[in-house]
């Protein structure tokens, strides 16, 4: 069989279907808050994630907040409540 073509994402529609829906817009919404918080706490975050450890992005805890590479960050899967399966975050 002779490999298939990759297709083209579709923005508009994952925006749609997913990332424009109000929860979402909320944990992106605390996502930046959380990078921003640590950037002025003097923390360098550049070219870095801002992980939570518990997984949930609404969590801006200081104690709950690291920098990591977004290879660390994004490597362990996430259970259907939020929650991140790493036994070391």
């Amino acid at each position: 069989m002779a490999p298939r073509a990759p297709t083209k994402r579709n923005y508009k529609k994952e925006y749609a279907n997913y990332q424009g829906k109000p929860a979402q817009k909320v944990n992106r919404a605390k996502r930046n808050a959380a990078r921003n918080s640590l950037k002025k706490a003097g923390v360098q975050v550049a070219g870095k994630d801002v992980a939570h450890r518990n997984g949930n992005p609404r969590d801006n805890r200081p104690k709950n907040l690291a920098v990591k590479s977004a290879s660390q960050n994004r490597s362990y899967a996430r259970t259907r409540n939020a929650r991140k399966r790493n036994p070391y975050a």
